[in-house]
């Protein structure tokens, strides 16, 4: 089968509204400050971007806040050619606790990480059909350890389901990840060293203690 260039795609994206001088508004989730950096620094020419911040599956809450506030100050620091708004939501943790159930002890990458992909874009195409978006997209393609392909097939799939444009993306091509790991050091971001769920934190720690 033949491998899909997701970065293409976004960019004859770009290309065409380019053409029709438009700035179409993207509502763009985000999982943290340093993953979106450079996808903002990236889009933020060609769309009005709203960051949408829902992410159900980090914990415990005191590092679903902190993660938060450092988006928000990050958002407050950097300059675009657009203002970017922020919309914010509920925790809705609950809701990933439900849907990890059986899935506790899959690895990271795994059919755990799927679900929650999609549970994810799900909100954020919900809300890109409420508010009137032109797109929706995420930040996540930005990191080796996230499966573009998967977040590409889900965001083609409920771009169908709910009519609202899905910007393709593999955000760590171009030197994305490379990208963010400087902006994250420009703006002195907290930087995680596990995805967010207590899955990957636990996994996480067991890799720092077979390094050791």
């Amino acid at each position: 089968m033949e491998k899909k260039n997701y970065d293409k795609w976004m960019q004859e994206i770009i290309e065409k509204n380019q053409e029709l001088e438009i700035v179409p508004t993207l509502l763009l989730h985000t999982c943290c400050a340093p993953c979106s950096s450079a996808v903002i620094e990236r889009l933020s020419k060609y769309f009005r971007i709203t960051v949408f911040y829902y992410n159900p599956n980090i914990e415990p809450l005191e590092e679903y806040m902190k993660r938060k506030e450092e988006q928000k100050r990050f958002l407050s620091e950097v300059t675009t050619p657009y203002p970017i708004n922020f919309l914010d939501c509920d925790y809705e943790h609950e809701e990933f606790i439900q849907l990890s159930k059986g899935l506790e002890n899959e690895k990271e990458g795994g059919p755990r990480c799927l679900k929650c992909y999609r549970l994810r874009l799900l909100k954020t195409a919900l809300k890109a059909q409420e508010f009137h978006f032109d797109y929706f997209g995420t930040s996540l393609t930005v990191s080796p350890y996230k499966n573009a392909r998967a977040l590409n097939q889900i965001g083609e799939e409920l771009q169908k389901k709910f009519n609202v444009k899905y910007l393709y993306s593999d955000f760590k091509k171009r030197n994305g990840y490379k990208r963010s790991i400087e902006l994250s050091k420009d703006y002195h971001l907290y930087r995680q060293d596990y995805c967010g769920c207590s899955f990957s934190k636990a996994q996480r720690e067991q890799e720092k203690k077979n390094d050791t």
